[in-house]
């Protein structure tokens, strides 16, 4: 699988991490709806790292698309409040 952390680049994941990343992003949309601005920083934060540090990173020329596309890590709370609704950044079919 394939995950793109805009700004950043892809990296070719596991799909087993999948699931943790759901949970992680259902994690967000609830910090998110609860204005829990530093439990969304943290985990955000954690998803983010967890990609990088289990990811092995693409060639900046080898162009794959991607499965998921993460938003930049330095994504503010206000940005994040338009991204992390309803399904949030995991599309629900991939699970």
């Amino acid at each position: 699988m394939i995950i793109r952390i805009s700004t950043e680049g892809q990296f070719r994941v596991k799909s087993a991490l999948l699931d943790t990343l759901a949970d992680l992003d259902e994690k967000i949309i609830e910090a998110v709806a609860n204005e829990k601005q530093d439990e969304y920083q943290t985990l955000f934060n954690q998803m983010i790292e967890m990609v990088r540090n289990e990811g092995k990173p693409l060639e900046p020329d080898e162009l794959v698309e991607s499965t998921v596309v993460l938003p930049p890590p330095d994504t503010t709370f206000a940005e994040a409040r338009k991204l992390f609704v309803g399904d949030g950044v995991i599309p629900p079919d991939l699970l």
